[in-house]
């Protein structure tokens, strides 16, 4: 295994950072860690990074303790925070030199490993940091994380804020550089990046919810789903709240994802219900559950 938590807890003051959380990640895996702001996500990699230490339990990372071989495993991580941290008043191509000579290394040794991400970037390698658009930032933040090829990569939220053609993008990289024996482990508070990891593990409040595949977690969803549509969305919510028979409801996109507490659900029943209320267009149709709504049924 490349890394492995045994009942790891964190506490600051009188919040619960982390709650017995365990779990192994697999030599050669795309790990996903998936959960809302505040979920823990940080403070894990900080851990794992040897950046903080754990109140109670034990990691290891590429085989070595988190505590007591924290410089080896500082020689053998990358690690992109979730903030980009770079130095913004040097040049792309300085902080490339930069982390590369921390390592005892240089760009010229390890360039075929950044090769398909470093060149979409190399035509403006002698702009500053600091100026570099959001997809541009990462993907420098991300090839200063691999100059000294590492064994394992954690990303802490690296698309967060980040346009959805260059999130495209950057999943892209990471299955390439999978396919290079690189083990990831990367945070999201997307649902839907979580279907392009091999395993993912849901957390909320510090606790781990469920470890599985994506298509395994969402298997095992309770009951069936229905995408449901008004002409007012709010007063749709408001009703379907107070329908007596709702197991859950909650918005969607440009629907509403509506269970019922009953085995022989009847869409027309609920249908009349809402007319009666005054809601007109209705659309009640069946959908494919999501981990989103996986995550929402394991979080209540």
């Amino acid at each position: 295994m490349s890394i492995k938590l045994k009942n790891i807890s964190k506490s600051f003051k009188k919040v619960t950072a982390l709650n017995n959380v365990s779990f192994e990640v697999k030599e050669g895996e795309i790990f996903g860690l998936i959960g809302p702001d505040g979920a823990g996500k940080t403070t894990l990699f900080r851990i794992l990074t040897t950046l903080l230490f754990a109140d109670e339990g034990n990691a290891s990372v590429t085989g070595y303790d988190v505590v007591k071989n924290y410089k080896n495993i500082r020689e053998s991580v990358g690690y992109m925070p979730g903030k980009f941290s770079l130095y913004q008043d040097l040049t792309v191509e300085e902080n490339l030199t930069f982390f590369a000579t921390i390592f005892g290394t240089t760009i010229e040794e390890n360039y075929d490993l950044i090769k398909d991400i470093y060149i979409q970037i190399e035509p403006f390698k002698n702009r500053r940091a600091g100026d570099l658009s959001g997809g541009m930032k990462q993907k420098l933040a991300l090839s200063c994380a691999l100059i000294h090829k590492p064994k394992v990569l954690f990303l802490d939220e690296p698309t967060t804020g980040v346009d959805p053609v260059s999130r495209k993008e950057f999943w892209e990289m990471l299955k390439s550089l999978q396919q290079k024996g690189i083990t990831i482990l990367v945070s999201t508070p997307y649902m839907d990046e979580a279907a392009l990891c091999d395993r993912i593990a849901l957390i909320q409040n510090g606790k781990i919810l469920q470890i599985d595949t994506p298509q395994q977690i969402v298997k095992h969803y309770p009951k069936n789903i229905y995408d449901v549509k008004a002409d007012n969305m709010y007063n749709l919510i408001l009703n379907l709240n107070n329908y007596e028979h709702n197991y859950s409801v909650y918005p969607f996109g440009e629907f509403v994802h509506y269970t019922d507490n009953r085995e022989d659900f009847n869409p027309k029943a609920l249908q009349n219900y809402l007319e009666n209320n005054g809601l007109k267009n209705i659309t009640i149709q069946q959908t494919k559950t999501t981990i989103e709504d996986t995550f929402m049924e394991l979080a209540k």
